[in-house]
């Protein structure tokens, strides 16, 4: 989002006044491509104001227990979305893609220097997987047989050639994943070579015990792989955010069935404490908020979006540090089954604007190359950023920024009291208009009494790490 030189006034003289000035974006020029968190209770005193007769409201709020990570230096906003869809058809047709309100601007192809730097199986390490349509094995197929130091080796290599200073980095390793419970499908070939494999090297073995000894053993080559991996680039980049892209999963589908409620299943909860080791090595979690076409414009897909981003934040204060590891949700502004239907204004709502009133510190805008690989296809996407999608972010990220600094004195992030609440981080339409003048989105408007008292009511204060961020209560009849 680029907010330029827009001062928000305040409507009299003891409501509070935001100045948002102007950020250029993090743009590379090639054009090529349920449970909630655990929280401790206060009471608290919300005030009208000193001199109003109206008796005090009180509420229970409940304050995170963990600060968290504060914004990227070059962002320094507490909701971004990042840009990581190609362009490069597009600019074969001269069609011009408006990407002004994103705080980065990236491409998924093999370019050096960029904001947000997306690993894909080729351009990371060495990488042990199965090409399965022709099951051919790479790099020794399963992560028992592959050469961990040969992998971190090239690893070193490819992190210095690709990223510069600081951003996001996203290892993409979906090949298998690294419980074993988790292989199902297409990917079992992974138990099924980690067994042969086992009774290679012990054909003493017998059936039961190779299945236990394989599970074993995969799992902890999958462990040194992904926890190596990270801690490699942790230290070479220690100013970027490392994670693995779908990290964590809820798997809560079934949204099409008679009271959905999107909560992820203890046994799922389970399996991704499991997993500490992987949070503990992370610096930020990446998880994926794609939705197919039966979730268009249905209240299931905020409730698939908010207990999957729910989920990331239970897991990002499991490992023992005081700070949270940050949030970005991976996101598409296409039905991943149907990749010429954009979602809609209500679907936005449902992703991206979910995921900043729950607590997300951003969401990555990605898309294939196959969504945008024509000119008719381009145009629609221009059109859609135009009409739709640009006037929404610019509208979420500017009331993120306003509840941020009013309710927590720009010292941290606006969440949800309640995850289930259906409260957004939104700007008033008859308090301001989203307006966009030489090449960027400008907010114009005021907040009023009544506007800032819903962020009191609705929302809390996550701090950023080592700040003070005291939410500023009060409280009205309007609602």
């Amino acid at each position: 989002m680029i907010i330029s030189s827009t001062t928000l006034l305040p409507p009299t003289t003891s409501s509070p006044s935001l100045t948002l000035t102007a950020t250029s974006p993090l743009t590379h020029t090639s054009t090529s491509p349920q449970p909630q968190r655990q929280t401790s209770f206060t009471t608290l005193t919300l005030p009208l104001s000193q001199s109003s007769p109206t008796p005090l409201h009180y509420a229970t709020i409940p304050l995170l227990s963990k600060t968290t990570v504060p914004p990227l230096p070059k962002t320094s906003h507490p909701f971004i979305v990042t840009w990581n869809i190609p362009k490069l058809v597009c600019n074969r047709y001269n069609i011009s893609l408006d990407t002004s309100p994103y705080r980065g601007v990236a491409t998924p192809a093999k370019v050096p220097g960029q904001f947000l730097s997306l690993f894909y199986t080729d351009r990371l390490g060495l990488y042990p997987h199965v090409d399965l349509p022709s099951r051919q094995q790479f790099y020794g197929g399963i992560p028992q047989r592959g050469n961990l130091r040969a992998s971190l080796a090239k690893a070193r290599a490819d992190i210095n050639y690709y990223i510069p200073s600081n951003g996001l980095a996203v290892i993409d390793w979906e090949d298998w994943r690294p419980l074993w419970a988790r292989n199902w499908g297409s990917k079992w070939i992974y138990r099924t070579l980690s067994v042969t494999h086992a009774r290679q090297r012990d054909r003493s073995l017998t059936a039961r015990r190779a299945m236990a000894t394989a599970k074993k053993q995969f799992q902890a080559a999958a462990r040194s792989y992904m926890a190596e991996t990270l801690s490699l680039g942790s230290r070479l980049r220690p100013n970027y955010q490392w994670g693995f892209y779908l990290f964590p999963n809820c798997y809560n589908y079934g949204w099409m069935e008679p009271g959905y409620t999107g909560r992820c299943s203890r046994e799922v909860m389970g399996q991704n404490d499991e997993l500490l080791w992987l949070w503990e090595a992370s610096s930020a979690l990446y998880p994926s908020i794609y939705l197919q076409a039966s979730l268009g414009d249905r209240h299931s897909a905020a409730l698939l979006v908010r207990n999957r981003v729910q989920e990331a934040l239970r897991v990002s204060a499991l490992p023992a540090r005081h700070t949270t590891a940050p949030v970005y949700v991976y996101t598409r502004p296409v039905f991943i089954d149907q990749n010429r239907r954009f979602l809609s204004q209500g679907d936005l709502v449902s992703t991206i604007g979910e995921s900043a009133a729950v607590g997300a510190s951003g969401a990555v805008l990605w898309g294939a190359s196959a969504d945008y690989d024509n000119k008719a296809s381009c145009e629609a996407l221009s059109s859609y950023l135009t009409i739709t999608l640009n006037p929404y972010v610019a509208n979420v990220t500017a009331a993120a920024q306003l509840c941020s600094d009013f309710l927590c004195q720009g010292n941290g992030r606006c969440v949800r009291k309640h995850y289930e609440s259906d409260h957004y981080l939104h700007l008033s339409s008859g308090n301001f208009r989203i307006l966009r003048a030489r090449g960027t989105y400008m907010v114009l408007g005021t907040p009023s009494l009544a506007d800032l008292t819903l962020f009191s009511r609705r929302f809390t204060c996550q701090c950023y790490a080592g700040q003070t961020c005291a939410p500023n209560f009060f409280s009205t009849h309007c609602e």
